[in-house]
């Protein structure tokens, strides 16, 4: 694969060189995985100079994320700005298989010349995102995508890590799904810059006002944070489906994003950002390891082990990290000092 020019076609926007960089960064082949960080690499030296608005979008399954996204694409896409979407579908612990029936959900704007969707398979990891987002999403802001919106899996309070790779991370309520109560709960509620009750039209309209009004009453609750100017994060009222208080939602966002550029939030959040994303990768490669032999056979001979009773959990894992990883002694003293006060 010729590296250099796949780089080309995606800083010049081609849509197909787009969607092979995509496929390359989440390949999990040790090849193609060289190849990605070359990519990015370059990419990064390219000084492109271009950023995006990232929106991170999260909500319980049967919220309306999907409809939601089209309905609030085809608006920005209707104001000449270019829309990338990249939508994490649940993949089954049982097969390994996924849907990826997003971009099927959104046919309007899988149609619009100036909409990019990407459906991408969780693969079991954690917090609602795919492993190789983040990456997406630096591809898709090389390739000039005005805003790149990341719905999530959506499947509750800890759908957090959505947070640590986006500019600005939303929420979609359904009427009458909490109280205040519901509201303060920390996890998901604190972390979200922008509650969004959804399907606020017909019969829900009053019940959306009433959860609107509730969770605003408890986002007052929350201790403020520093990046949020007066009046963030807040509750509103939209209805997708009627495309109603998108514009406002929309001049909400922007507001938002120009205080925090202009007082500098916006790069501390990234290089925050990059700084966690460093250190998340160092740990999936020191993970990576123990899956490949011969870390992968002594743990499973420890583990027999383990079986037997003939050693504790806590003494076997020691031995892997000393032993076996080579990580020092150091590695393994809080087991053994577990072992110990269990003694």
């Amino acid at each position: 694969m010729d590296i250099e020019r796949l780089a080309e076609g995606v800083l010049a926007g081609d849509r197909r060189a787009l969607a092979r960089a995509i496929t390359l960064v989440e390949s999990g082949r040790a090849d193609h995985r060289r190849a990605a960080v070359d990519l990015i690499g370059r990419l990064n030296d390219a000084d492109h100079g271009r950023q995006a608005m990232r929106i991170g979008l999260s909500g319980t399954p049967g919220v309306g994320k999907s409809t939601f996204i089209e309905s609030f694409g085809m608006m920005l896409t209707g104001a000449d700005l270019r829309v990338g979407v990249l939508a994490v579908d649940p993949s089954s612990a049982r097969s390994g298989g996924s849907i990826l029936g997003d971009k099927t959900r959104m046919e309007r704007l899988s149609r619009a010349p100036n909409a990019f969707i990407r459906p991408s398979p969780s693969q079991s990891h954690l917090g609602g995102v795919a492993r190789r987002t983040r990456e997406a999403i630096a591809l898709l802001e090389a390739a000039g995508f005005d805003a790149v919106l990341v719905e999530t899996v959506g499947v509750g309070q800890s759908e957090t890590v959505v947070a640590e790779m986006t500019d600005l991370f939303v929420l979609l309520l359904a009427p009458g799904g909490g109280d205040e109560l519901q509201g303060v709960k920390r996890g998901i509620m604190e972390m979200a810059d922008l509650l969004i009750v959804n399907k606020a039209d017909g019969d829900l309209a009053a019940t959306a006002t009433r959860t609107c009004s509730d969770y605003a009453g408890a986002l007052r609750l929350l201790r403020k944070r520093p990046q949020d100017p007066e009046g963030f994060p807040k509750a509103l009222t939209v209805s997708a489906m009627e495309e109603n208080g998108l514009e406002r939602a929309w001049d909400e966002m922007r507001a938002l994003a120009d205080w925090r550029r202009e007082t500098g939030h916006w790069d501390a959040r990234r290089a925050e950002q990059a700084r966690y994303w460093f250190e998340a990768e160092v740990r999936a490669g020191l993970l990576a390891r123990l899956s490949r032999e011969p870390v992968k056979g002594a743990m499973e001979a420890l583990a027999r082990q383990v079986e037997a009773g003939t050693t504790t959990p806590a003494l076997a894992a020691a031995e892997v990290l000393t032993d076996v990883l080579g990580l020092g002694p150091e590695a393994g003293e809080t087991g053994l000092d577990a072992e110990t006060s269990l003694a």
